[in-house]
């Protein structure tokens, strides 16, 4: 097993960082861009979203389809595979005439980086050792986070300066690199045993993954968790580039410098789950999310940038140890169950971009902070049930444990 401070461990970690960082990239290359797409397509605020929505709903449905083929062929392989792909569909994209056709083109990118995403921690739990399994999925998490940084600074930028075709051929080129660099740093898989023609197995196994509250309530919290998150910068950009305000696009995207606080907790939440109880961390960084929300609701610029700080920082640190505790709890089919954590996580942040897009246009921050202080309500409670369950496994597991009889 790759053990912490390991050359291997460099190696692979910093392999999978590469690969997490390029997924985010493209991702997220249109979210900035959303208000300046409205203009040019003159569309709605709701109905631009489809460039941002459509890439992660395709990507939720699709993780679990490339999770059942890396129990086939492998998660290096599945993984490489997604990740040569996205050059190729991201200059497909250049074809698009209208939003609807850029639209299905995006939907087809978030089909391609779901490979990559649905096995990378799967590929980290079956070769790392425990106490390297939760550094690397913080250190992991951390290359999302400033994936997503760069990913929306470059779309921001260069689609202000020279138009949304020049930054999808830009982004081509550079996810050509990067996969080029992970195919040779990533080692091949020394603990991976296929399980070919057992696709009532797989079935059974989401099945039985569902079935457990320690698994699908951590499930639902990430799901709601990125529902939020992801969907309040959206909702800051446009309100930035519209009155009083009126931001150009190139400068609203530096708003996702505030996710460097996601990457810095991200990193300490595998620190915290090895010394503290990771569902209380999940509460902490949630109380830390709705404060931001909340001060972000002052009406200058500086308490916005401040309030997203800790948005982000909140909401980081409740993924990264709600996304780690799936990959631990989960016994058997481990890749099946982080595909499952993330057709939750992102299923949320396609459909509360619709959600809060309209408690915009209706109520603007005021509509937005009434909206978003319901969700996460929501995640207080799945908090709280997780803690209760977890405590019943516990006590279950420790009778059964008094009962066995001695060998």
């Amino acid at each position: 097993m790759i053990d912490l401070k390991t050359p291997a461990y460099k190696r692979a970690s910093f392999a999978l960082a590469l690969g997490s960082f390029l997924v985010f990239c493209n991702l997220y290359l249109f979210q900035p861009m959303l208000p300046l797409m409205a203009n040019e397509f003159s569309a709605t605020a709701t109905e631009v979203n489809w460039l941002l929505a459509a890439g992660t709903l395709s990507l939720a449905v699709m993780l679990v389809p490339w999770a059942v083929g890396s129990e086939v062929i492998g998660r290096r392989r599945v993984m490489l595979i997604s990740l040569f792909l996205l050059p190729v569909v991201g200059l497909l994209m250049l074809g698009a005439e209208n939003l609807l056709m850029l639209s299905l083109a995006r939907a087809g990118m978030g089909a391609a980086l779901a490979g990559f995403a649905a096995v990378a921690v799967a590929y980290m739990a079956e070769e790392f050792t425990p106490r390297a399994l939760m550094v690397a999925v913080g250190g992991y998490i951390s290359a999302n986070s400033l994936g997503g940084i760069v990913g929306r600074l470059a779309g921001g930028f260069i689609s202000d300066h020279w138009g949304w075709q020049t930054a999808v051929i830009s982004m081509a080129l550079f996810s050509l690199v990067i996969a080029l660099l992970v195919w040779k740093l990533l080692p091949p898989q020394q603990h991976f045993v296929a399980r070919k023609g057992q696709l009532r197995l797989h079935t059974q196994s989401v099945i039985q993954h569902l079935r457990k509250p320690v698994l699908w309530y951590s499930m639902l919290i990430g799901g709601v968790n990125f529902a939020l998150f992801v969907n309040l910068y959206t909702v800051m950009g446009f309100r930035l580039v519209a009155e009083p305000y009126s931001v150009p696009v190139s400068w609203a995207s530096m708003i996702f410098l505030c996710y460097l606080t996601g990457t810095l907790s991200a990193k300490f939440s595998g620190r915290w789950s090895q010394s503290y109880n990771p569902t209380t961390g999940m509460i902490i960084g949630t109380t830390v999310s709705v404060i931001g929300m909340w001060v972000a609701a002052i009406e200058t610029i500086p308490a916005m940038m401040t309030g997203l700080m800790l948005i982000s920082s909140g909401a980081f640190f409740t993924h990264s140890l709600a996304y780690a505790w799936v990959s631990q709890k989960a016994t058997t089919a481990k890749a099946t169950a982080t595909a499952l954590y993330l057709v939750h996580y992102y299923a949320g942040g396609s459909l509360g971009g619709f959600y809060l897009i309209a408690c915009w246009q209706y109520g603007a921050w005021q509509g937005v902070l009434l909206g978003g202080t319901v969700l996460y309500g929501v995640i207080y409670l799945l908090c709280l049930r997780l803690m209760s369950k977890e405590k019943v496994a516990v006590k279950e597991k420790a009778a059964a444990k008094d009962i066995q009889p001695a060998a």
